[in-house]
Formats: structure tokens, C-alpha cells, sequence
């Protein structure tokens, strides 16, 4: 794909073909034009099969953002749709409207608000709220369910192993296995979510983070194969890396060779004045060869090297591989709290990929449009209760306990303010048998959640440095329920809904359902 065919894939035209076909009927109709609000919100968290989340990371906003300001129509999209045709050969779009959209050019119609990169967020709480011209606003549904989705489910699964791995460095291996260039996405998710560094080199530049990495099996095989052995192979690196050498060990043999051969190469190094910085184990099983490697490297007075891990890590094998050394390494003499803080983790194939659960169930759902001069509510009712969606203007709020821990989001109606309130009746989104009663004493912080970004084009918000993302993660994680940071089975987290924006919900639902019994009886 050349340059230029990579500008029209990746740019205004990144839809799916029913936006556009939506935005040319709502033109036709005379509706193009109105106002319209849409919700992005995901359903339910992460369920990777064995284990499952119990909250999600937001991610993903800012390169949403510098995507709808770049994405501009050309005449080289204008003329791609006016050459489409449908099945009896008549063509899809019409002049008219293609002379609407040029016209139009791009996104600078649309306002945002969000819940800021970085924040911990809940099913059914809108995470992006959309306003603008309905076309538009339909048109940008893919992008923006593509650039959000992806990312928020990969700093999700970060964050978890972030949780178990505690204080260790981790390392994110992913560039090679990820969705091709989503893998940059994918990169930028899990540095958020918890990773320390990438080994992707252009993303880590773009980041201000030194990338990191070791080297690979081949290199040994290269010196094998050439007759010179595992041992040259190692010294050879060590004289290129004198005071970064970190040595794959399990070419050939990881304890019969391997780290015999990296401590040989150490030693020399520590003569020359050099530090080595440590080994890393790819195959076999981690936790043991973790415990035999640390005695063998403790016995050659090499204690502060590090023992980097590889092989499909995720947060599960790490907390096994962690239980495990926390009961075997005492038989070994090894202290098994040193050796956990000594390891690294380089996570790759199953975080890049959210192995078990490989997307986020995301949607884009119209929630109003302007009827009569004034935004009407619009609402969809599913045959599964719990879809059908939560209507009208809203606002988040974040309920903080006695603890400091949250404890429940709330969406009110946009003109609601529970920072007024004494008493809270939060009602359950689809249960009408589920609610509770929190008084104003029993809660220590009420947070709104969604912020302006974005107003009719232009930016009003920052785009802080990942760092503050980071920030932002860590408090929000630290802010939650031990219960709700399970990696299995955790703990459900509160959402719920004010007693208006429920009475609304009911209202229009009990409309619709008599406004389509009359029409179906006509």
C-alpha cells in the first residue's frame, strides 16, 4: 500500500459503509443537520474464561482526537463514492450529498466530553458522549468505537498484571504478535495500563521512554551453528553491551549450560569493571528454573541481576509462577520475597492480543436528537433487558464510601447535581427490584467523571504526558475495593441510575412499546 492509498484507508473514509448510507438517508430526509448525542460505553468487562475483570482502564482518547482533526475529506474520497455502485447499477450517493459532505470536510461539528485517558471505568457509564449534526456524528461511529475499544481493552488487561506483578518491572513484548500497526495502539495501551517500557523502538521514541529489549535465540544459534558455541555467543554480546548485558539462557540448556555460561561472561565483566545486568528464562517451567538460576547466581556473588521471564505471561501465570516461588524457593534456601522482586516480567502474545477476551464490548448508541428546538431523548429496547439503553442528556458521578474507596457511578440527568442531595436512591439500570438508599453522610466524596474535550472541533482540554496516565491509573485502582481487584471472581461494582433518569427511562419505554402496538394494529 502506498502512501497515498494509505491516506484514503486511514483517513476520512476509516467507516463502515452503513454510516455513510445512514448519513445520505438523514440527508435526504432533511435530517442531516440536527443535533444528536451518542453514548460510547462498553456493556461487560473482560471475561478471559478462567478469570475475568472487575473494572476496565479508559484509554485511546487522545489518538481519537488527533485522528477527527487530521481526517478530512478529499476529492480523491468524493470521486471513490460517487463511483460506487449498487447491485443494479445505480450509484449509491448521490451529487447532492456528496456536495454536502465535501462541504462539511470534516469533523470540526463535533463536541466531545469524556471520562479522561487513564480513569477507571464501569460498564453501562458513558466513557465518550458525541454531540453534533446527526450524519456526522453517525459517520464518526466506527472510527471512534475502533481508536476507544482497542486500547481500553488492552490498558485493561495491563492493569492486571500490573496488579499481580506488584513492584516488578514489565516489559511489553507485543509488537511482533499484535493486530499489525493496531500493535502501536496496543503499545501505547499497556504503557498506560501498567507496563513500564516497550520493546517497540519508534513507539518508545514517540513516548520519551527508552525501549527495551534483550536479544533472541538465533543470535546464540548464529555462534553454534559456526562452531563457536553458546559461550562465544555470550561474550560476544557482553563485548558489544559491556554495561547492558542481559543474556537469553535456554538455547540449549538452561542450567546445564546456560546460566553456567552467563555467569562465566559476568565474571569477566565484573573484572573489566562492567556490571551485568542479568538473565532471562523463555521455556520450561519459570517458576523452578526462577529459583535454581537466583542459587546459582547468588552462589557466584551476582545477587542483584535480574532474572527477566518470558513465554505467553499474563496475569494468571504470573500469580502462579509467584505462589509457586513463594512455596518451593524456601526449600532451595532462596528467600522467595527477595527473589519476587527480583524478577521482570516480559509480557507479549497474550496482553497484545487480551488473550481469551480479544475485544470490548463497546457501542455508539443515539441517545438524543433535537426535535421542536430542544434535544428529545431517544431511547432503543432490546429483547435483553439489560441492553436496552440508558436515555437523554446525562451526567457520571463517582460515590466515594466512608473508606475513600469508591463505591458506586451514578448517571443522573444531565440538570442533576447529588452533591445537593442528603439522600441518594440509586436505582439498579434493568432491575427494577434492585436499589439502594445511600445517605449523604455515608459517602465521603461525590467525583463528576465526564470533562469537555472537545467544542465543535477545538480542543479545550490538555493531553497530559503518559506519566499523569499513569497517575491517574494507579489512584483509581487504588481507590477500589480489594474485592472489585479479584482477579477471579471479583466483586461487582455499583452502577447505577438517579430515580429520574430511571422514571424517564420507564416513561419512554412504556411509549415506544404503545406507540409500536398502535402502528401495528393499523
Amino acid at each position: 500500500m502506498d502512501p497515498e492509498q494509505q491516506r484514503l484507508a486511514e483517513g476520512f473514509l476509516y467507516t463502515d459503509q452503513y454510516q455513510l448510507t445512514m448519513a445520505q438517508l438523514y440527508f435526504r430526509m432533511g435530517l442531516h443537520e440536527r443535533r444528536a448525542q451518542f453514548d460510547h460505553f462498553f456493556r461487560r468487562y473482560p471475561n478471559y474464561g478462567s478469570h475475568q475483570a472487575g473494572y476496565c482502564v479508559n484509554a485511546g482518547l487522545e489518538w481519537l482526537l488527533q485522528w477527527m482533526r487530521s481526517a478530512h475529506i478529499t476529492d480523491q474520497d468524493i470521486e471513490f463514492l460517487a463511483n460506487q455502485r449498487g447491485p443494479g447499477g445505480v450509484r449509491t450517493f448521490g451529487d447532492d450529498f456528496l456536495r454536502w459532505l465535501k462541504r462539511v470536510g470534516g469533523f470540526d461539528a463535533i463536541s466531545l466530553r469524556a471520562i479522561p485517558e487513564g480513569r477507571v471505568v464501569h460498564p453501562d457509564v458513558p466513557l465518550t458522549v458525541v454531540e453534533g449534526p446527526l450524519a456526522i456524528a453517525q459517520i464518526l461511529e466506527t472510527p471512534l468505537l475502533n481508536l476507544l475499544n482497542y486500547q481500553t481493552l488492552i490498558a485493561t488487561k495491563a492493569a492486571r498484571i500490573r496488579e499481580v506483578a506488584r513492584k516488578s518491572t514489565v516489559l511489553e513484548f507485543g509488537l511482533r504478535r499484535g493486530p499489525e500497526r493496531g500493535a502501536n495502539a496496543g503499545g501505547r495501551a499497556a504503557l498506560i495500563g501498567g507496563a513500564d517500557f516497550t520493546s517497540n523502538v519508534a513507539l518508545s521514541h514517540l513516548l520519551s521512554l527508552p525501549p527495551k529489549g534483550t536479544h533472541a535465540h538465533s543470535m546464540v544459534q548464529v555462534f553454534m551453528a559456526l562452531g563457536e558455541g553458546e559461550l562465544a555467543a555470550f561474550r560476544a554480546y557482553a563485548e558489544v553491551y559491556p554495561d547492558n548485558c542481559l543474556l537469553l539462557v535456554d538455547t540449549v540448556d538452561t542450567l546445564g549450560s546456560g546460566v553456567p555460561n552467563a555467569i562465566t561472561v559476568f565474571e569477566e565483566l565484573r573484572r573489566a569493571g562492567h556490571r551485568p545486568v542479568g538473565i532471562r528464562l523463555d521455556s520450561g517451567d519459570l517458576a523452578y528454573l526462577s529459583i535454581q538460576a537466583a542459587r546459582m547466581l547468588d552462589a557466584a556473588g551476582f545477587p542483584d541481576t535480574v532474572i527477566v521471564l518470558s513465554n505467553e505471561l499474563d496475569e494468571l501465570n504470573i500469580w502462579q509462577i509467584t505462589s509457586q516461588i513463594a512455596e518451593e524457593a524456601p526449600r532451595y534456601g532462596v528467600d522467595p520475597d527477595r527473589l519476587i522482586r527480583r524478577l521482570v516480567y516480559g509480557v507479549g502474545t497474550r496482553l497484545i492480543t487480551s488473550a481469551g477476551q480479544s475485544a470490548l464490548d463497546g457501542v455508539y448508541k443515539l441517545v438524543a436528537v433535537e426535535a421542536d428546538g430542544e434535544m428529545r431523548p431517544a431511547i432503543k429496547i432490546s429483547e435483553t433487558i439489560a441492553k436496552t439503553i440508558n436515555p437523554g442528556n446525562k451526567r457520571a458521578w463517582r460515590l466515594y464510601d466512608r473508606r475513600g474507596l469508591a463505591t458506586a457511578d451514578v448517571l443522573t440527568l444531565a440538570d442533576e447535581d447529588p452533591t445537593d442531595q442528603r439522600e441518594l436512591l440509586l436505582r439498579h439500570p434493568a432491575d427494577h427490584t434492585k436499589y439502594r438508599t445511600l445517605r449523604r453522610s455515608e459517602i465521603s466524596e461525590i467525583e463528576p467523571l465526564l470533562v469537555e474535550v472537545l467544542r465543535e472541533g477545538r480542543l479545550v482540554a490538555d493531553l497530559p504526558p503518559l506519566e499523569e496516565l499513569r497517575r491517574r491509573r494507579q489512584a483509581d485502582v487504588e481507590r477500589l475495593d480489594p474485592g472489585v481487584r479479584r482477579l477471579v471472581t471479583p466483586h461487582i461494582y455499583h452502577v447505577s441510575l438517579s430515580s429520574r433518569l430511571w422514571d424517564l427511562k420507564q416513561a419512554l419505554i412504556a411509549e415506544a412499546k404503545a406507540r409500536n402496538g398502535v402502528e401495528a394494529t393499523s
